[in-house]
């Protein structure tokens, strides 16, 4: 396939982004989208010219760094699956992809497609972990949990942190984000014991960050490549009315 490419190059937080165009061909339907990434920085660096910067690690669709929008939609055309997890097989030949990165005040770019997402780091600071020493593993069944209530709490905490949420986000809001973090400790007896402290904390840094408010579009859970539930958002605000009213 020969494709038809324009990127969003930004070579410091300082300057403008621009639009370039580029092009590549002898594209294969079976390389992921960062595969073809990857031989458009080959040609590039071939050409003496600056390689795109883009972010990936794991590219199994587990760690999030991959973060893209294409076309206008974050991650891409694929429902619940990541930028790398994208084939290009859903592209057709001769066809003009635009890549951007994820756009939000409280992501600031770093340079051409990669950003800087160290606000969800602060949000999980104030209180997404367990801080009470619970020894080792206790036996399965000494706290028994229900099923529903397990499948629930492991559906949330699936979340991978990637930020697609704010991207597609008309307001940029970081509730799905916040909310399946908190949600995932509030469904298990272990999380219980700080529960009031996690919601309060997280929901404040939330705000400090400059991420808006939800404002139940459902875009985030439209992006989200692990499908997480815009179901959260309504448990993180019952979350906080209570840690509230105690």
């Amino acid at each position: 396939m020969h494709l038809k490419l324009l990127i969003s190059r930004q070579p410091d937080p300082s300057t403008k982004a621009r639009m370039m165009p580029h092009e590549i061909g002898d594209v294969t339907p079976d390389m992921s989208f960062l595969e073809m990434l990857d031989l458009l920085n080959e040609e590039l660096i071939k050409r003496d010219e600056l390689p795109i910067e883009f972010e990936s690690d794991c590219r199994e669709g587990i760690c999030g760094t991959c973060g893209l929008v294409i076309d206008g939609v974050a991650h891409g055309p694929r429902r619940a699956t990541a930028t790398c997890e994208v084939y290009m097989r859903n592209f057709k030949d001769g066809d003009t992809i635009v890549i951007e990165p994820f756009h939000a005040r409280a992501f600031p770019r770093i340079k051409d497609l990669v950003i800087n997402r160290s606000a969800f780091d602060r949000i999980i600071m104030k209180g997404g972990y367990i801080s009470i020493n619970t020894g080792s593993a206790p036996e399965a069944n000494n706290i028994l949990i229900p099923k529903d209530t397990v499948e629930r709490s492991m559906d949330s905490a699936a979340c991978i942190g990637c930020g697609a949420c704010v991207a597609a986000c008309p307001n940029t809001s970081a509730a799905l984000f916040t909310s399946a973090k908190i949600t995932h400790l509030a469904l298990l007896p272990q999380g219980h014991p700080e529960r009031s402290r996690r919601v309060q904390g997280m929901i404040r840094q939330m705000d400090i960050e400059g991420f808006g408010d939800c404002s139940n579009h459902g875009e985030c859970e439209a992006v989200c490549p692990k499908a997480i539930s815009i179901g959260n958002i309504a448990k993180m605000r019952r979350e906080f009315i209570r840690a509230i009213v105690k």
